[in-house]
């Protein structure tokens, strides 16, 4: 049973509210017969689809182009991958990415890209897919080396981007390429590529612990028409950087709902195990437990959705917020998880169950979109700054 106590905090409207559980009752009915495990390219594109078809994805994407809200709403996208996240962690994963890998577009595209490419991500026609990382270039993004050299009117790429999500089902990817106006991420810049642009090429597929499309891209001479720039020239670093913005928050809202789906199995467990002829919600050791676990998520909820609010009713430039809702909410999950695992004994590591999945499933969390260590580099010196 979901708790979902947290929806009447001032944080939202009544439309959040509405939204969150109308989700709730069209995941509950939606997502359980999907095998994510087997093949995850399949099930993958297939959630695409019926996120797209429901008009789920429309949230990922701003009204002008096919969106259900004139721009996107911080608080939105937090409560879809929470409760996606909740059901289903290739759900939120397949989501998630629809609104990464467009976002660039939505900020800093042309109207002829964004008409061309929006509509059919929300529509769950097209994957979208974000190339930013290297093989020497992950947190540094100032390090990127592939390069994009204007040859007429189109740019040559050369290089290699791997830890992709969605790599290899994507219809597009953003890329972040050298563009060499200056040194360092002043030298960046971003660009569409589809899948299909001669020279693109499929290096390598990676297998990961919780299992989704993930793979190396090589350009090879790859061909991209000038006006599938974004932005200005020099501006890819910032392109970025303002998506990551955006999703950041959200990031923290799916680690949430993988910690309350674990809250939620061990309190079940808990009070349906018997042990030394007591309910093993019974011992005060378990208690404890469920304590911690209980007050980390709310801590990490509160910070989480202060971050969305802050975003959507303020304006406000987030940067220090989101990283302290990613940090708190990714790191506190993990913690909840293991918990869960450690309550459910054998059980809580044999392949199949619930909290053997949210173990697997929340460790990358504290990875990606900038891994934990960055984002207390990120909070400090925006403290100092102040």
């Amino acid at each position: 049973m979901r708790d979902k106590a947290h929806l009447d905090w001032p944080f939202f409207e009544l439309a959040h509210r509405d939204l969150a559980e109308r989700l709730n009752q069209w995941a509950a009915s939606n997502l359980s017969d999907i095998d994510t495990e087997s093949d995850v390219d399949a099930a993958c594109r297939e959630l695409v689809e019926r996120l797209g078809a429901a008009g789920w994805l429309r949230y990922a994407v701003p009204g002008a182009y096919g969106g259900a809200l004139e721009r996107l709403d911080s608080r939105a996208l937090c409560l879809i991958r929470e409760t996606l996240a909740w059901h289903a962690g290739l759900a939120d994963f397949a989501f998630a990415m629809q609104g990464l890998g467009s976002g660039a577009i939505g900020l800093h595209g042309g109207e002829e890209l964004k008409r061309r490419y929006l509509p059919r991500v929300a529509a769950g026609e097209w994957i979208a897919a974000f190339a930013l990382s290297e093989p020497e270039a992950g947190s540094d993004v100032a390090a990127i080396a592939t390069s994009a050299t204007l040859d007429g009117d189109r740019y040559a790429l050369n290089g290699t981007k791997t830890w992709i999500s969605n790599g290899g089902i994507a219809r597009f990817y953003t890329v972040v390429a050298r563009t060499g106006e200056a040194p360092g991420a002043k030298g960046l810049s971003a660009f569409v590529v589809d899948a299909d642009a001669p020279g693109l090429e499929i290096a390598e597929r990676i297998d990961v612990t919780a299992p989704h499309p993930l793979a190396t891209l090589r350009f090879r001479d790859c061909r991209v028409p000038k006006h599938n720039l974004l932005g200005e020239r020099g501006a890819g670093f910032k392109v970025a950087m303002e998506t990551l913005d955006i999703f950041r928050a959200s990031v923290a809202a799916a680690a949430l709902g993988f910690a309350r789906r674990a809250l939620d199995e061990a309190l079940g467990h808990a009070r349906g195990r018997k042990l030394f002829g007591q309910a093993l919600g019974d011992f005060q050791l378990t208690q404890a437990a469920i304590a911690d676990m209980a007050t980390t998520i709310d801590a990490s909820a509160l910070l989480t959705y202060r971050a969305a609010w802050l975003r959507d009713v303020k304006g406000a430039r987030t940067t220090r917020e989101a990283a302290m809702a990613k940090l708190a909410a990714t790191e506190g999950a993990q913690q909840v998880i293991d918990r869960a695992v450690q309550m459910f004994g054998g059980l809580g590591v044999r392949s199949g169950q619930i909290a053997e999945r949210l173990y697997r499933e929340i460790r990358p969390l504290r990875i990606y979109e900038g891994a934990s260590e960055v984002q207390k580099l990120i909070i400090a010196r925006e403290v100092l700054r102040k």
